[in-house]
């Protein structure tokens, strides 16, 4: 990712906060993370949970293996 030509570097979460919304569609969970950067808010159905969380399972078994920090 770039930003003005440049290498982007990682937004920096600062606050995580979660919620709910549910309509007559059913439940969607809100996940709304505090970057450095700015606000990134996401809404997600089970499968995009899912996926969250093995990409967290993933970043967190590389973190634990070789101490490189990614």
């Amino acid at each position: 990712m770039t930003r003005a030509g440049k290498k982007a570097r990682p937004f920096v979460p600062t606050e995580i906060h979660v919620s709910a919304v549910t309509d007559q569609n059913g439940t969607l969970g809100i996940l709304s993370i505090h970057t450095t950067d700015g606000m990134l808010n996401g809404a997600l159905d089970r499968p995009a949970a899912d996926a969250i969380v093995n990409a967290i399972n993933a970043i967190r078994s590389k973190l634990d293996s070789d101490g490189s920090g990614i």
